[in-house]
């Protein structure tokens, strides 16, 4: 089975999977970090070298100051809580997005962790936090335009892979396939430069009920497929 070496999730359902169940969107939020451990230990077994998952967009700050606390607060307790395990599995973390509106504790606890597992050499696990894609790309913008002013570079240098040396994913391997679970047919502003190519798969199992099961229904469905990157298949 051909594996993708980076696959990007939008982990979508959790406050759905909750109402159907009768629980607290919060609640909802809680199974959705079992998900998560399990499809990292699925994607270790595959051989997957990256997972990002779009874990808080710029668009969620908008919700209630009670989720958005709760949120916060549970991921600084993950962290705190599944810091050992990521050591023991050779996992390192990463996180992408604007660092700076997260609060405090949250930053220390994610600079910590990613501290502590710098030196992991099996997968790299890429939380995407206060991100949106939109804003990524304006801030790359800013920082080419920044660089042009200092004369750092020329006009005639910029391409394709230079400007994707301004992006947050600077470094890793653009996402071969993603995943998007609860069914939604949209991408929700998650890495638009970075899935120009990648192979869309979406399932309408809510995020608290993606299992192992689950990620290998996709990566077979990926694997089935010709990818052309905008080519014809068998040219030349």
């Amino acid at each position: 089975m051909k594996v993708p070496q980076h696959i990007a999730i939008i982990m979508d359902g959790n406050g759905r999977w909750a109402e159907k169940m009768g629980f607290s969107r919060t609640a909802g939020h809680k199974a959705g970090m079992e998900s998560i451990k399990a499809t990292l230990n699925a994607c270790r077994e595959l051989g997957v070298k990256v997972l990002t998952v779009y874990a808080f967009s710029t668009e969620n700050w908008r919700r209630s100051k009670i989720e958005i606390r709760f949120l916060m607060n549970y991921l600084k307790d993950f962290l705190i809580e599944y810091e050992s395990e990521l050591n023991k599995k050779d996992v390192r973390l990463n996180t992408i997005g604007q660092f700076s509106r997260l609060p405090a504790l949250v930053k220390k606890e994610l600079s910590r962790v990613m501290e502590k597992t710098r030196s992991n050499q099996g997968l790299i696990f890429n939380l995407a936090l206060s991100y949106g894609g939109r804003a990524e790309i304006i801030e790359a913008v800013r920082k080419l335009i920044e660089d042009l002013r200092a004369e750092k570079i020329r006009l005639s240098q910029i391409n394709e892979d230079v400007f994707s040396q301004y992006l947050y994913t600077d470094g890793l391997p653009d996402p071969d396939l993603l995943i998007r679970t609860g069914g939604e047919m949209r991408i929700s502003n998650f890495l638009l430069w970075q899935i120009s190519y990648s192979e869309l798969y979406v399932t309408p199992t809510f995020w608290p009920d993606f299992r192992r099961v689950d990620l290998i229904k996709a990566v077979t469905e990926y694997s089935r497929r010709k990818r052309r990157f905008g080519g014809v298949k068998n040219a030349g």
